[in-house]
Formats: C-alpha cells, sequence, structure tokens
C-alpha cells in the first residue's frame, strides 16, 4: 500500500520518516510478524512524530485500513468491545501510515483469548539501579522459572528493563495466570526485598526493581517484539539470548538503524524455539520458595 506524506519526520534526532519507518517493517516481516498476527492490538500513535503528542488507541478510527481487522469480543463485563487485529504486513504498513509508533499485544490470540499462550514479567528498575542489576534480575527470574519446569525468553524494550516472556500452552484461565506470576513476584520481594518490590508507586521503588505482573490480565499489553518505540533514538523491542544478556548490551541499543543488520547476521533465531515449547503452569503451591536464611 502507498503512503502519505511518506517524508513527514517521526523521528527528529535522526530524520527517520514515515516511508523509512514502513520500509523497516516491509525488511523485518518475517522476524515480526509471528508474534503480531491475529494478536489484539493497544497501539501508541503519534501522527506528526515522537517528539508532538502521542495517544493510546485500542479501537478503530475514521478511516481505517482495511488491512486493520477489527472483531467484536466478550469484554470483561459480560458485554462486547471491538479489538484490533493485523493478519500481514501490509497491516502493519497500515498502522505506520495512521502515524501508530508502538504496537503493544495481548497474551493471547483470538483463537483463544481467554487463556494466554504468553506471560510476561516486566522488570523495571526505579531509580538508582543499574543495567547489570537488571540483567541480574532477569536471569534470576529465568533460574526461578526453570526450578519449576518452566522455559523463558528475554527481549530488550527499548527503554530501560527487560521483559522475561514464558510462552504456555494455552489451557489456563487469566486469573489462574495472574495468580501465578503475582505469587512468583511477590515470592522474589519477599525473599530479596531491598533488589525487588511489587508496587508501582515510583517512591518505594528508588534503588529497587519493580517486577510488574499486572501484565498478565486479559486486556493488559507489552510492546510486541521488533516493534519501535516512540522514544528518541527509534529503539526497537529486541528479542535476544541469554547469552547476549551482558553489561555491554544497552536495553535501548537496538534501533530502526542498526537492527536490520543484527538479523542478517544472526546465526539463529534467539527465540526459534518458543512457538514448540509446549508447558503449563505448575501448581499454585510451587510459586513460593523459602527464603534464605
Amino acid at each position: 500500500m502507498s503512503i502519505s506524506h511518506p517524508d513527514r519526520v517521526l523521528w527528529e534526532e535522526q530524520g527517520l520518516t514515515k516511508q523509512e519507518l514502513a520500509e523497516f517493517y516491509v525488511g523485518i516481516a518475517d522476524w515480526i510478524l509471528p508474534h503480531l498476527v491475529d494478536r489484539p492490538l493497544t497501539l501508541i500513535r503519534c501522527p506528526s512524530g515522537s517528539a508532538k503528542k502521542c495517544f493510546v488507541q485500542r479501537h478503530s478510527w475514521a478511516g481505517l485500513s482495511d488491512f486493520i481487522h477489527r472483531s467484536m469480543v466478550s469484554d470483561d463485563k459480560d458485554g462486547k468491545q471491538e479489538v484490533l487485529t493485523v493478519r500481514d504486513i501490509q497491516g502493519v504498513v497500515a498502522l505506520v501510515q495512521s502515524g501508530v509508533l508502538e504496537m503493544h499485544i495481548w497474551g493471547a490470540t483470538l483463537q483463544d483469548l481467554e487463556r494466554p499462550d504468553r506471560l510476561i514479567f516486566d522488570l523495571d528498575p526505579g531509580e538508582g539501579v543499574d543495567w547489570p542489576q537488571v540483567i541480574e534480575a532477569a536471569t534470576a527470574v529465568r533460574e526461578r522459572l526453570k526450578g519449576m519446569g518452566l522455559v523463558s525468553f528475554v527481549k530488550t524494550t527499548g527503554g530501560k528493563g527487560l521483559h522475561v516472556v514464558v510462552p504456555l500452552t494455552p489451557r489456563a484461565a487469566w486469573k489462574d495466570a495472574l495468580a501465578f506470576t503475582r505469587g512468583f513476584a511477590e515470592a522474589m520481594a519477599a525473599d530479596e526485598p531491598d533488589r525487588y518490590t511489587t508496587t508501582s508507586v515510583k517512591q518505594e521503588r528508588e534503588g529497587r526493581i519493580f517486577i510488574d505482573y499486572l501484565r498478565n490480565n486479559r486486556e493488559a499489553s507489552a510492546v510486541a517484539p521488533y516493534s519501535t518505540r516512540s522514544r528518541p533514538g527509534a529503539p526497537v523491542a529486541t528479542p535476544v539470548s541469554w547469552d547476549e544478556l551482558t553489561p555491554d548490551l544497552r536495553p535501548n541499543g537496538f534501533t530502526v538503524e542498526n537492527l536490520p543488520e543484527r538479523l542478517r547476521r544472526l546465526k539463529k533465531d534467539p527465540w526459534s524455539d518458543l512457538p514448540s515449547i509446549d508447558q503449563t503452569l505448575p501448581e499454585a503451591k510451587s510459586t513460593r520458595r523459602k527464603a534464605k536464611r
């Protein structure tokens, strides 16, 4: 599809245009589409660029492209609500045409919205927390999950933190997914209260890492792998291998400008095993580990 105002600059510092953003997504279509297709979207639209006013969009708008699909699904109040999805790269380009700079996805697909197929632990560092501590936190989450028999994956967010992602065979209900992730996060915070917290109150997060488990609600969302962020530098949320997670890796270091070269050089997709993982939530009692003495 064609792009109107192709020369409109979306990230001023880089001079990155609407046309270039569309071409970026077309170039990485095989990487991004498996994480986007048929998942309800929460969009950040910045029609005049990242430095100007941005707003959240979850439902259709006037002039919506036919490549962006609308579906009516049940909401959490026994009613109906509209969700937006894409099925192909034309849909992603149509989002760019509408000024979308961030695509956030639900943890379930249209085929089974009531049962998540991905859990997310969002590790958000407070003031005074440095990057190596965030890496240590992600590794600690991974090891604790491994102790429960769960395989996990990691991605940069294009911000300051990391997302640890747990693929699931969709069997558990959302309430069970939330209960599991809440118990898991609270156990980590109880074991090391000087390092971790489950409160979102900024003053109480200073020097600690907020383990945000609330993204594991039915209508909550997290930034999609390979989505850009509406932040300085045009950063991209990027899946990485656990081996890559070192202090040399910057949390916002992957950008529209350098990500295509990274993908060309990769010998293997760091998340290549994710679709084939067959695992389900452990019993609730196993989420809490005894505190260290």
